[in-house]
């Protein structure tokens, strides 16, 4: 895809609050510090359009950006931080849960899993609601220039044996350091957009 256009729309925390564009929307799902900010950055060609934190759990609103004016990319507060309360962790679950659930022109989820380490429990959890939801989904690898080229394929071999996914279902390797993965991932979006 082409980025002619990429800017912050606006940050939610309740529905009246979405955007009303109409446009598609492709939601960033993933644990705190798993690299969505990152992601959105690459995929979009700017170094700071997302505000990657330096502290896990720093997304505590969804951020709405508005890609060439046809399209939205959702980021949603990362899940699963540890050093935030049990309430605080809660009010984020219920805001993205209310997004995910609520959202008619959500067209595809992407998650994101560290490529170095297994799907957590919250990963589990998080894929079989996507299921449950029967949204369209893809898995994105992200940090992979960390695991070594020769280790990729049994990296992904147990995300993909972790998350119970069939042969269907995407498993994309990504880096933001090495921009490698983007252009599948748009091309992933571009299919489901269709």
């Amino acid at each position: 895809m082409i980025i002619k256009k990429a800017e912050f729309m606006i940050s939610a925390v309740n529905p009246s609050q979405y955007p009303d564009t109409g446009w598609p929307e492709i939601a960033l799902a993933g644990r705190s510090n798993v690299g969505k900010s990152s992601l959105i950055n690459t995929l979009v060609n700017r170094k700071s359009l997302a505000r990657v934190g330096n502290t896990p759990g720093k997304t505590r609103v969804i951020n709405f950006y508005n890609i060439n004016d046809s399209l939205m990319l959702v980021d949603l507060p990362g899940y699963g931080y540890a050093k935030v309360s049990k309430e605080e962790r809660k009010s984020w679950g219920l805001l993205a849960e209310t997004y995910l659930n609520t959202r008619q022109n959500l067209n595809i989820i992407l998650l994101l899993v560290d490529m170095r380490h297994d799907p957590t429990g919250d990963d589990i959890l998080m894929l079989d609601y996507i299921k449950r939801s029967k949204r369209e989904f893809a898995v994105v690898a992200t940090k992979s220039d960390k695991v070594k080229r020769s280790e990729h394929k049994k990296n992904i071999d147990n995300i993909r044996r972790k998350l119970n996914l069939d042969d269907g279902s995407k498993v994309i390797p990504f880096s933001s350091l090495k921009r490698t993965g983007a252009e599948e991932i748009w091309s992933v979006i571009e299919t489901f957009l269709e």
